[in-house]
């Protein structure tokens, strides 16, 4: 995966090599914005998909509705080579909101849809609702220090390799301060239309990790099955809330083996 350094508006990091005779999968990252924490799983997909990792820019402090319409006019960007293109979107945590605002507005658009830790359970701890403004009050300094003691609630460390823990806290740390107060109030007021979710006719893969000490993760994915008609629950057992990072996780095999890749799409890429 190219990382190109990300300043001015969101992009998407591609892989060296295209594939544009494959599905394309848009992932949508969590907080940090980086996508480069999807590097551990770019090989994986690559077997069956053309990868697009969206980048948000370390500054960024537009709204939902202007990330939507920037996910949306980079999607509308990359099928203008091929309109025929099967998409299959894919967020994680702030991703994972974020894919949900982006489906509800163009659900037309994708073939997939697959949430990882969706975000959107922020409001179900209602003390995060309530704590999370007092971070306007915390020297930045603190930030740095703190991204240390978040890390155990951020993922398993005991099922991240030495050098995937270390990529975890520099890229927490890589985000200014200004910027995490920002998306987390983003999560704090996420709110979406139930109702517009409810139509959504495709299949969704909510993947929930039940060891998840940042997020009720697993709660959220069973109130979203209840509200997607056309959803199922793939839920990781020993899995923290990065889930991705981990060791023994393999987003493609987990696809596969919830029959959510397109045979005729698998077929042609057989052949």
């Amino acid at each position: 995966m190219t990382i190109p350094k990300v300043e001015l508006k969101p992009c998407f990091l591609t892989p060296k090599k295209l594939q544009p005779e494959y599905p394309l999968l848009v992932y949508l990252p969590g907080m940090d914005g980086t996508g480069q924490l999807l590097r551990t799983q770019t090989v994986g997909l690559e077997a069956g998909f053309d990868v697009r990792c969206l980048a948000i820019p370390r500054n960024d402090l537009t709204s939902w509705e202007d990330l939507t319409n920037n996910v949306l006019d980079l999607i509308h960007a990359e099928l203008e080579r091929n309109s025929q293109r099967l998409v299959y979107l894919c967020g994680e945590s702030f991703g994972g909101c974020l894919a949900q605002k982006v489906a509800i507005q163009a659900p037309y658009l994708f073939k997939r849809i697959i949430l990882i830790n969706p975000a959107s359970s922020f409001k179900l701890r209602s003390w995060y609702v309530w704590v999370s403004p007092l971070m306007n009050y915390v020297p930045e300094w603190m930030f740095d220090v703190g991204a240390i003691g978040l890390l155990p609630f951020l993922a398993s460390l005991s099922r991240l390799s030495e050098s995937d823990r270390t990529e975890l806290l520099e890229t927490v740390r890589s985000v200014p301060s200004e910027t995490i107060r920002w998306r987390v109030s983003l999560l704090r007021e996420f709110d979406i239309d139930t109702a517009k979710l409810s139509e959504l006719t495709q299949p969704v893969l909510i993947v929930a990790s039940s060891d998840d000490r940042l997020l009720p993760s697993l709660e959220e994915a069973r109130r979203l099955i209840n509200i997607l008609p056309n959803s199922k629950i793939e839920i990781l057992p020993n899995s923290g809330h990065a889930c991705l990072l981990e060791a023994d996780i393999n987003l493609y095999e987990i696809l596969k083996s919830n029959d959510f890749l397109d045979i005729r799409e698998e077929i042609k890429i057989r052949n």
